[in-house]
């Protein structure tokens, strides 16, 4: 292309002011700070995002009695729950969330569902449909003061309110006992986070339990109670205390629970005691019961009982499994001086996988979690595998990921094994730990944990397959049609595309936060602040975002302004790039160039043809009609210019005279923020001899106009590209108005046959190579002669 100059006046003033286009508003204001959104800081809350020095929260401790039944699939059980009112209000009633109600056959969750026939339906899928059928709510027999005193009580679906006979003042406590018995859901038909699942071949029973017991909703500074109902998607919001449960199960069963074990020469054999106290300094996992021990349990049914009792303190609620198919192993390991038993439970239909890689991944996603957050202080940490795909406790949570039959499994199932260990192991911290408001912001645990999952994954294996974390993984989500997404901050159970809303976007967004817009050190740092401040209290979004930007001493509001408060989508353009050089006004240099300009200049169509159709001009004919422009060079170099530049040379200072003759090309590149998110602008410049430069903008060069900008770049050799993002770290939506030149993305379609068959796993298709090739052929193996 032909490339503009420069006066040598007109450079200065290039450099010295911003183009006048640069302080017209787009009419939107990205950069508008988030104060008014934000609840007003008091004593409880600061304006930096700690806790303040009035902050408190409730406390509620329990001690609970429960019984497995294996035959019926039920449970039974009384607890005493001493709730302690640190608040500085008077309370008249207490509210205790019953979640197991969401199975009741009045439940408003299956009331309010909406749903479709389909021409073809699994049976899965059926009966799904049919759960109402299932009587699984709470049966509460009674509510008690401590002492027999029945308590007035009201159910509201999930939610009860128990009514005190005298106000709980403040630094007072109160204790009161609770009688109930629910059944137990068959989780492969009606999928939920806790229940059973049956093996027919043994004719054995696995149980994952949670929400099992009534529990203390949440009485905070910020909201009062938290007593929105549970419909399925919004968690739990949960208060700390210490828990003493007793589980009463059949006598061959192997319990694992959230705490320590407090009776195990009750419960373990001898043999199993000494292999768990040689876990506690083992190096690999130590099996405390073996896959045979595990087999032949299978094949017995005790008739007696034995109870296990776990105790664990200052957690936020418990969970357990148990059955007689489980293997069991641990290791132990050291965080921060602190013993750790790291520890997996699972049937023999989880190996080889489990046997393999479970309690290694426990144990390095404590370490890595510590590292990037608080120090794991807890005495376990617990993988159960059984029938609930993944679900998260205080010490203990519940995973997926069964290979084959015949032991194989693809790489699909390894890794997505390997994650969702590391996701649920990873709650432990978000939000057992730092425990934020599920019911009200999934976000908070499942999009923190999903950004640190991933920097765990990371730090597993070079590589390492992750599917959220990443930006560009994010954009198909954000592709898509804006009706179909709803911001982060949105209420749990309103959020459309969950999975993409509330564990991948965030997740994201903090990985852009850390690599793109804050750097790994202030942002790891920051994050690490937080997760100290709110350690064992419960913080909102706006202690999260204060946090942030007070431990790191970066403006972050445009940021959760738009990631977090819209749905708007990453699309930056480059609408255009004007190339200019400085007119040195050396008339040899400058003549020469113009006419290497014009010599190289393409001739039109026209000139082309007329050399081959006109073979003679009037002119050649009758020379007598030329005159001195015939022969005139307007390019020659004449002494009068050479004077003329001498003379303005002599009038430039030093510094002036080397702007002339630098030789510098200045860029004016057209940027379009099309998206509407506002993001840095991350430039890749190659240049004519191949070699790339990379410049970082910051997002605030959309701060008076949120639209679109020119920025001019000066370089000292020629630039033959510019790209934007080429590091795919802003999740640009769109890539084919990324570059200059624009180049063409690449794409692909598919072609299959019309009848798809399911194809076995790698595993598989190399065993049974192995095997064509060790199949003897005219009395002869592939490894010789017989």
């Amino acid at each position: 292309m032909l490339k503009p100059t420069l006066l040598a006046a007109g450079l200065v003033a290039l450099l010295a002011l911003p183009a006048a286009a640069q302080s017209t508003n787009s009419g939107t204001d990205k950069f508008a700070q988030l104060e008014t959104l934000l609840p007003t800081p008091n004593t409880y809350r600061t304006a930096s995002g700690a806790p303040g020095n009035e902050y408190w929260q409730q406390r509620a401790d329990y001690n609970i009695r429960v019984k497995l039944d294996d035959t019926n699939q039920s449970i039974s059980g009384d607890e005493d729950i001493t709730y302690t009112n640190l608040s500085p209000d008077v309370l008249t009633y207490l509210w205790v969330q019953l979640d197991q109600n969401i199975m009741d056959k009045n439940s408003i969750t299956t009331a309010t569902e909406v749903g479709q026939i389909q021409p073809r339906m699994s049976f899965q899928a059926l009966d799904y449909l049919q759960r109402s059928e299932f009587d699984g709510g709470f049966k509460i027999a009674e509510v008690k003061l401590k002492g027999g005193k029945a308590l007035p009580y009201v159910i509201n679906h999930t939610m009860m309110r128990v009514d005190l006979p005298t106000p709980l003042r403040p630094r007072q406590a109160v204790t009161f006992s609770i009688k109930w018995a629910y059944n137990i859901n068959d989780q492969t038909k009606i999928t939920q986070r806790s229940g059973y699942e049956y093996f027919p071949e043994d004719k054995n029973y696995l149980y994952e339990i949670a929400q099992f017991y009534p529990r203390m909703a949440v009485y905070s500074d910020n909201q009062g109670w938290q007593h929105k109902q549970f419909l399925g998607n919004g968690e739990f919001a949960l208060p700390f205390g210490d828990y003493r449960v007793s589980i009463t199960a059949p006598a061959d069963h192997v319990v694992g629970a959230t705490g320590t074990l407090q009776n195990p020469n009750d419960v373990l054999s001898s043999a199993q005691r000494q292999r768990l106290e040689k876990a506690k300094n083992s190096t690999k996992p130590v099996l405390i019961v073996s896959p045979l021990e595990a087999e032949q349990a299978e094949q017995k049914r005790a008739k007696g009982t034995k109870t296990w009792t776990y105790a664990a303190k200052n957690v936020r609620d418990f969970a357990w499994a148990s059955s007689r198919k489980f293997i069991w192993d641990a290791m132990g390991i050291k965080q921060n001086g602190t013993p750790v038993m790291c520890m997996s439970y699972y049937p023999k239909e989880g190996n080889p996988l489990w046997g393999k890689y479970s309690t290694e991944v426990v144990a390095h996603t404590i370490k890595t979690y510590s590292k990037f957050t608080i120090p794991y202080a807890y005495p376990v940490a617990i993988s159960v595998h059984g029938p609930v795909g993944g679900m998260e406790y205080p010490m203990i949570c519940f995973n997926g990921g069964r290979p084959e039959k015949d032991g194989t499994y693809s790489a699909d199932r390894k890794y997505g094994m390997i994650s969702v260990i590391i996701h649920e192991v990873g709650h432990n911290f978000f939000p057992m730990i730092v425990n934020s408001d599920e019911r009200q912001w999934t976000w908070m645990d499942e999009g923190l944990n999903t950004f640190v999952q991933y920097l765990t994954e990371q730090e597993w294996e070079r590589n390492y397959p992750s599917k959220r974390g990443e930006p560009a993984n994010i954009v198909a989500y954000m592709q898509t049609d804006k009706s179909l997404q709803t911001p982060i901050m949105t209420n749990s159970e309103s959020v459309l595309q969950f999975g993409n809303n509330a564990y991948g976007k965030p997740a994201t967004g903090l990985n852009i936060l850390r690599e793109t817009i804050m750097g790994r050190q202030l942002f790891d740092y920051a994050f690490k602040e937080y997760a100290t401040r709110w350690a064992y209290k419960h913080p909102t979004p706006a202690d999260f975002f204060r946090t942030m930007e007070d431990a790191s001493g970066v403006d972050l509001d445009w940021f959760w302004r738009g990631w977090f408060y819209t749905v708007d989508k990453t699309d930056l353009a480059i609408e255009g790039v004007k190339w200019y050089t400085v007119d040195s006004k050396n008339p040899e240099i400058e003549n020469a160039r113009k006419r290497e300009m014009i010599n190289k200049a393409p001739q039109s169509i026209s000139q082309q043809r007329n050399l081959q159709d006109i073979k003679k001009t009037l002119v050649d004919d009758k020379p007598e009609l030329k005159d001195f422009y015939n022969s005139y060079d307007p390019l020659a170099t004449t002494e009068a210019d050479k004077q003329r530049y001498q003379q303005l040379v002599k009038g430039l200072s030093p510094e002036q005279q080397q702007r002339l003759n630098g030789g510098l090309h200045f860029y004016e590149v057209s940027l379009k923020n099309k998206g509407g998110l506002t993001m840095p602008i991350i430039v890749q410049m190659t240049y004519e001899d191949g070699k790339q430069e990379i410049i970082n903008i910051p997002a605030e060069i959309w701060r008076r106009n949120n639209a679109e900008v020119t920025k001019v770049f000066i370089t000292e050799k020629p630039v033959v590209s510019f790209v934007l993002d080429p590091f795919l770290q802003t999740a640009d939506t769109d890539l084919s108005n990324n570059a200059w030149p624009q180049r063409a993305q690449p794409s692909r379609f598919e072609l299959f046959e019309q009848q798809q068959r399911a194809q076995p796993n790698p595993m598989q298709q190399q065993s049974a190579l192995q095997q064509k090739e060790q199949k003897p052929v005219n009395g002869t193996t592939s490894g010789g002669t017989n």
